[in-house]
């Protein structure tokens, strides 16, 4: 008995979105680093130019005459809110970028998608901030290496090295002659007394032995009687200890400011990063 077999014509079947298998989630990154990249550099950019932009306008402003120019507080009220305004914007821009760039995402919930354009405005101002920390680092690491590598240049290199010491006007006004003594000091001797200043600067104190050496000293390259020469060293600690003080409420005053602009900079990225990520998930294709 012979049967006969019939061909079954091939349907192309359509299937539905519920049927079609889709990628698991835990196979697919939560951050679009590259998004992220591209904004970091962008804030990196622009926080350079506008540190560039108000270091112009700062020295634009002073001036070495005197009653002439801004004064020396309102230069520094100036910077600190330059600073500021620096890191709100170049963070907002880079943490819109990262926002707006980023992958969008789908059957994700709405609290989860702007939990993750918060995240990447955050990594943006962190990549950022270490992208600039390590230019400006480079560019100061290169202008202190200057001396070091001059120093065969006798006159230049202690110049330079005057400039960079803060207590080298002190010891220099420690051991100034008075014109009937000639000047015999040398690099030693200024060593020296730059290390018992700084070592008392420490203690909060100079103690009597180190007070009759530099005396001592004093007395023998400046052509000063004892007494006068201990005055001189009294004097001029006690002006090395104030301006030691000020430096030290100086740079607490800036890291505390600074602690400031680089929160409001956070903040304002991570703001922006979902402001940026609400706009590209409103955009229909």
């Amino acid at each position: 008995m012979q049967q006969s077999v019939v061909a079954r014509p091939i349907v192309d079947r359509q299937f539905s979105s519920a049927e079609i298998p889709d990628k698991n989630e835990s196979y697919s990154s939560g951050v679009s680093w590259a998004a992220v990249i591209g904004g970091a550099f962008v804030a990196a950019s622009l926080a350079l130019i506008l540190l560039s932009l108000g270091t112009g306008l700062g020295f634009s402003a002073i001036s070495p005459w005197s009653n002439v120019g801004a004064s020396a507080s309102a230069v520094g009220k100036g910077a600190i809110a330059w600073l500021i305004l620096t890191q709100i914007l170049a963070s907002a821009m880079g943490g819109y970028l990262a926002g707006r760039l980023r992958t969008k995402w789908t059957d994700v919930h709405t609290d989860e998608v702007y939990f993750r354009d918060t995240a990447h405005g955050f990594l943006v101002w962190a990549m950022g901030l270490v992208i600039t920390a390590s230019l400006l680092a480079t560019a100061a690491t290169s202008i202190a290496g200057g001396p070091a590598r001059r120093e065969s240049t006798g006159t230049t290199a202690a110049a330079e090295t005057g400039m960079l010491n803060p207590s080298a006007y002190f010891v220099d006004t420690l051991l100034r002659s008075n014109g009937s003594v000639s000047n015999g000091n040398d690099v030693a001797v200024q060593a020296e007394v730059d290390r018992i200043l700084t070592h008392a600067l420490s203690q909060g104190a100079i103690s009597s032995t180190d007070n009759a050496y530099l005396a001592q000293v004093v007395s023998t390259r400046t052509g000063l009687t004892q007494a006068e020469a201990e005055r001189r060293v009294s004097d001029v600690f006690g002006e090395f200890q104030q301006s030691a003080d000020r430096s030290r409420k100086a740079l607490a005053h800036l890291s505390l400011w600074l602690f400031v602009a680089l929160l409001s900079g956070a903040f304002c990225a991570s703001y922006a990063g979902t402001i940026g990520g609400k706009q590209r998930d409103h955009v229909r294709v």
